[in-house]
């Protein structure tokens, strides 16, 4: 970046900071009800609200909702040689009009504002256009997933892979979440998104982003990272090339997530993370949970797989013909047609959007969790995603522990029990744990789970409680131990019993 846009955008970002052009300003300039129509693409309310001509409103206006705002109007005209110079916008008459998308973003845990991403223009439905092949896409639903899932320890060294606009990289750098981390390098297979990110990077003040071109990870061969994020382009389309580059890698089917998975442990120092989000098909005669695991078990990590979603085969095909604003148009028909033969010859019944995580903790035999969760679930999950790895490999030691006797268990915080029955019943006819926050599972579980649920803090061994249970109980103390081996490690596996370290 030269010395003149630099020095132009960064008094763009002053004047967008002096005019508190936030996620939380603009939500409160809009409203309820604007902000709910210009989720569904509708305008006209957002430009009632917008239309004061404070430097907030003027700002919204140009970048937000893209429509010409006066060039005499505050701080457009304080601006307009700097907007014109770093290329955000044009003059147009006596107008200032938006050459590409500037907007806020927040941190996902909650604590304000990280930054500002550079995009191009969004493309609503009903004007006729569509994006380019190179089109860089701003931040959104999938994006704000990521950030959400993504692990909120400290690292050193982060590389976000396919960095379209740099959002991740903004989340990676937002100190209310994480520290800072020593290096970050941004990567991506379009000249275009690494010169939007470098812009996104100028107005946020993040400094020092190691950007890269190219595919996978060929630009940062040889090197390792304590953390990977990524929202590849993982859209399953029939053409042969990508049709659009943010969304489409070219490679067939869902090939291109297996082959990050696959490549990525050979960046990731010991212990290092990888957090993708990812699709993949449900395939006739091979339960998806069998073709996704064997992904991860090939990579040598830990790994948690969790599928927030499926969609019939004609939802997907229309959910992106909408997305590239396709819908209408005369080859709509066509495309639609052709993407559905193609999963027909595939033979597939189905398209699965979730998350994957993976962390190189160099054990012999890994622990894998493959699983699908439908349900709303305590965010961010980046809070806790380590500790539903710990569980799982806890679990697994638990289950193969000698002395299982001499493990001191912990119920885990927010478990609540309830219990189901006849009013006035002595004996529930099921008792259900169930977590309030995190996964918030539930699960059905018998008289000596519970019993142990209310006891367990940690500071004794498990036989004893059991036996204190079997006394109880009046049951048999042998089968009381023979049912909570059994029963222990799924139930520790799912978060509702943590395992004590040793003093």
């Amino acid at each position: 970046m030269s010395d003149q846009p630099a020095a132009s955008l960064s008094r763009v970002r002053a004047a967008l900071q002096r005019a508190d052009y936030t996620v939380a300003a603009v939500r409160d300039l809009l409203g309820p009800v604007a902000g709910g129509a210009l989720a569904r693409d509708e305008i006209v309310p957002a430009l009632r609200a917008t239309a004061g001509g404070s430097p907030l409103e003027t700002l919204v206006r140009l970048f937000w909702l893209q429509v010409p705002v006066p060039g005499d109007a505050a701080p457009a005209s304080e601006l307009a040689d700097d907007l014109v110079a770093a290329g955000l916008a044009e003059r147009s008459g006596g107008e200032l009009r938006a050459l590409l998308r500037v907007e806020p973003v927040e941190s996902v845990s909650g604590a304000g504002h990280v930054g500002h991403v550079v995009s191009d223009l969004r493309i609503r439905p009903g004007t006729g256009a569509q994006p380019a092949p190179d089109h860089v896409v701003g931040a959104g639903g999938a994006s704000a997933g990521l950030a959400r899932l993504v692990v909120h320890r400290a690292v050193d060294n982060a590389l976000d892979l396919g960095t379209g606009c740099g959002v991740q990289a903004l989340h990676l750098a937002d100190p209310a979440v994480r520290p800072a981390p020593r290096a970050i390098t941004a990567t991506d297979v379009n000249p275009r998104a690494l010169r939007l990110a470098a812009m996104s990077f100028a107005l946020s003040g993040l400094d020092g982003v190691d950007l890269r071109k190219g595919p996978l990870l060929e630009p940062v061969r040889g090197r390792r990272f304590d953390l990977v994020v990524s929202n590849p382009p993982f859209v399953i389309a029939p053409d042969a090339g990508p049709r659009f580059t943010y969304r489409e890698s070219g490679l067939p089917g869902d090939e291109f997530c297996r082959r990050l998975v696959a490549e990525v442990p050979g960046v990731l120092t010991e212990d290092g993370r990888c957090q993708l989000l990812a699709n993949w098909l449900h395939v006739e005669g091979t339960p998806w949970q069998e073709r996704v695991g064997a992904w991860v078990e090939a990579s040598g990590c830990d790994a948690w797989v969790v599928q927030r979603d499926v969609q019939d085969p004609a939802e997907y095909v229309e959910l992106w013909l909408r997305d590239s604003c396709e819908a209408g148009t005369p080859e709509y028909r066509a495309r639609y047609d052709a993407w559905l033969d193609h999963f027909e010859r595939q033979r597939v019944t189905g398209i699965g959007f979730g998350w994957i995580t993976l962390r190189n903790a160099g054990r012999d035999r890994p622990v894998v969790r493959v699983e699908e969760l439908r349900h709303a679930v305590q965010e961010p999950v980046g809070g806790y995603v380590d500790g539903i790895l710990d569980g799982l490999a806890a679990a697994r030691d638990f289950s193969t522990a000698c002395g299982q006797e001499d493990v001191r268990l912990r119920t885990a915080l927010g478990v609540v029990q309830e219990q189901i029955g006849p009013p006035g019943a002595e004996v529930p006819e099921r008792i259900v744990l169930r977590q309030t926050g995190r996964l918030r599972r539930a699960a059905g579980v018998g008289t000596v789970e519970a019993g142990l649920a209310g006891v367990c803090d940690g500071t004794l061994p498990l036989g004893p409680l059991l036996a204190a249970i079997a006394q109880l109980t009046d049951l048999d103390p042998e089968q009381v131990r023979a049912h909570a081996a059994a029963v222990l490690p799924e139930l520790i596996a799912d978060g509702f019993f943590e395992v004590v370290p040793p003093a």
